[in-house]
């Protein structure tokens, strides 16, 4: 597929998204730091549960800053996610991304806009939990960095309309949006957020063709 037909056909798929759908709003958070959080307590769980987790810390009232998570030890963090699955995992990953941001940042998310996003991002990546999509995610999400990202709706998705091979690396995912995609954070975060959403709908493990506004005959998944 040459170059410019991927262009069109990826611009044509979020127009339609788009219209169906209308925008998103994501990510559903009060600050930055929040976003972080929700980045590490999304994994391997639904939303609906990230939310509980995201609640009870906010009542705890240890989502108004790194600094006040911090001094909460890591058993106490462990009860309070605990709706979010695999809590116990989760708080030591929280506990490194705070000590991530304690040393590099003295817990002030502000000196974050000054850094550059490849450089950003792989410190992010040093972090031990923190993943490529957990990443990208924060890089998005919460600093606003024109990072597209992967995961396995938008695979999924897009192998379905052959467009990405269906062994493909996140790499190799990512590479392809941002190549032929606007460098801009908002389109990037509203695509995404459409992709998760028809996934959840339509482009189910078993998926509703017929009804998903990317229906097209010639293109019925299987």
């Amino acid at each position: 597929m040459s170059r410019t037909l991927l262009k069109n056909k990826l611009t044509k798929i979020y127009k339609r998204l788009f219209k169906f759908y209308g925008p998103q709003r994501w990510w559903p958070a009060d600050t930055p730091f929040e976003v972080m959080v929700g980045a590490i307590l999304t994994q391997n769980t639904s939303w609906n549960n990230v939310e509980k987790a995201i609640i009870s810390l906010k009542k705890a009232n240890l989502l108004k800053s790194a600094s006040m998570m911090a001094k909460a030890d890591t058993a106490r963090l462990s009860r309070l996610i605990r709706q979010s699955g695999f809590y116990n995992l989760k708080a030591e990953r929280l506990k490194n991304l705070l000590t991530f941001l304690s040393d590099k940042y003295g817990f002030n998310l502000n000196k974050i806009s000054n850094i550059r996003t490849d450089d950003l991002r792989a410190q992010l990546l040093g972090v031990n939990g923190v993943g490529p999509e957990t990443c990208d995610s924060i890089l998005l999400y919460a600093f606003n960095r024109p990072v597209f990202v992967i995961d396995a709706y938008t695979k999924r998705i897009f192998s379905r309309h052959k467009i990405l091979p269906r062994d493909c690396s996140y790499d190799q995912a990512q590479n392809l949006f941002m190549r032929n995609l606007s460098p801009d954070h908002r389109l990037y975060n509203e695509f995404h957020a459409l992709i998760v959403r028809l996934a959840k709908d339509f482009c189910k493990i078993r998926p509703d063709c017929v009804k998903c506004p990317l229906y097209e005959k010639k293109l019925a998944c299987k």
